[in-house]
């Protein structure tokens, strides 16, 4: 056996690199699945899953959310072997001191990094490198990663865009303010494990957000109003951490969802056949897409709405009650 063979995940690697070097696979171009690979070349999924994420390390290709993994763009001056550096936007890219470093487009571009690979990517390091410049030229503009994370998350929710005519009924106000936010954490994967009901950031948009989706809620005190408010935001938000949940993993493995419970189905088989799983068992089978992030959203979202219906109106027939009662 010759020992200085290159192992598998190796040779698959080098084999799509060689594409990418000849012009093949142009930047922006998909490169193959982890389950194209298992078919090319015949080789388990975790091969497969290890060649992508030897890739990804050396910087020839990057995943992108909804996309897949594609031949990253080639850094300025850098040549077709060794890692490269840090991808950075297209287009002219600022020097310290010329003014077009301002801290929104420090935001923007924190933004997009953190949309592409997740908030634990994002770094001032990272941003920095989007521009061109030192970190230090961003403190000039911002204090720091923390501050620069809650900008961002501020300007996200300054996206939004409430319907008007706003719905008339509260069920209906609140059903759409809580759509609103999924919507924003589907484009911002990252956003909602960033949000911290134990300690809420001081964001103005986001706050203006909440008081748009509760304000035709009537007759309950303050405090149950509130409850309400952060019950409902507290729902979309965890079930919305998903989002950042799944491109980290696709990142991490190179496999998306569906490859992923594809890689997972012989254990999961194992597991039912004991015979000790019978709601799991009851469900195998049936569709991929039988319990998803938007199921369980959907889901919970219809069983909270049912639930304070009973306080809202609950407490509003027992107002009339009282005044029945008085007019007698």
């Amino acid at each position: 056996m010759n020992q200085s063979a290159p192992p598998p995940y190796r040779r698959i690697a080098d084999a799509i690199r060689a594409r990418v070097d000849a012009g093949e696979l142009a930047p922006g171009a998909r490169v193959p699945s982890t389950r194209r690979i298992t078919q090319e070349w015949g080789v388990a999924m975790a091969t497969a899953t290890k060649a992508l994420a030897a890739l990804r390390q050396e910087g020839v290709v990057r995943v992108v959310p909804g996309v897949g993994t594609v031949v990253a763009e080639p850094a300025k001056g850098a040549g077709t072997s060794g890692a490269a550096p840090e991808e950075a936007p297209r287009g002219r890219r600022p020097r310290e001191g010329d003014g077009t470093l301002t801290r929104e487009r420090i935001v923007r571009a924190g933004i997009e990094v953190a949309d592409a690979e997740g908030l634990r990517a994002l770094s001032m390091r990272r941003v920095a490198a989007a521009f061109g410049v030192s970190s230090m030229a961003l403190y000039r503009h911002v204090g720091g990663k923390d501050e620069l994370v809650m900008l961002m998350a501020d300007a996200a929710f300054a996206e939004v865009r409430t319907p008007d005519p706003a719905p008339a009924g509260w069920r209906a106000r609140m059903e759409a303010g809580a759509r609103l936010q999924w919507a924003l954490y589907r484009r911002h994967p990252w956003l909602a494990a960033y949000l911290s009901i134990s300690r809420p950031q001081p964001m103005p948009r986001a706050m203006a957000l909440i008081e748009w989706t509760m304000a035709r809620v009537e007759g309950v005190d303050p405090v149950t109003l509130l409850h309400m408010a952060v019950t409902l935001l507290n729902h979309v938000r965890a079930a919305a951490a998903g989002f950042e949940d799944d491109l980290e993993a696709e990142q991490h493995t190179g496999m998306d969802r569906n490859q992923w419970m594809a890689a997972m189905e012989p254990a999961y088989e194992r597991i039912l056949r004991s015979g000790g799983y019978p709601m799991y068992a009851a469900v195998d089978g049936l569709e991929e897409d039988a319990v998803t992030l938007d199921s369980l959203f959907e889901f919970g979202l219809a069983r909270l709405l049912d639930g304070m219906a009973m306080v809202v109106e609950g407490r509003a027939a027992r107002g009339r009650g009282a005044q029945g009662v008085r007019g007698t």
